[in-house]
């Protein structure tokens, strides 16, 4: 659900924003909205325990295999 949001912000930040917005093709409000999605995040990694976060992160960027092929390469192997 949608609600609006009133801020005070310092003139040069708003005069930032607005520039920003045209060069990304993005409202306002979206690129708000994802700045504070992305510090949810950050704060739900900061309470993980000590073992979980040493690994959080580890696979970003690397592209995993798809679950069918997984399967077929699982069941290729078993009949082996």
């Amino acid at each position: 659900m949608t609600k609006k949001l009133t801020l005070s912000v310092d003139e040069e930040l708003i005069r930032f924003a607005h520039q920003y917005s045209e060069e990304t093709q993005q409202s306002i409000s979206e690129i708000f909205e994802k700045y504070l999605s992305r510090l949810q995040g950050e704060i739900n990694v900061a309470n993980l325990s000590k073992e979980a976060h040493s690994l959080y992160g580890v696979l970003e960027g690397t592209v995993l295999p798809d679950k069918k092929d997984l399967r077929k390469a699982f069941h290729e192997k078993s009949i082996t």
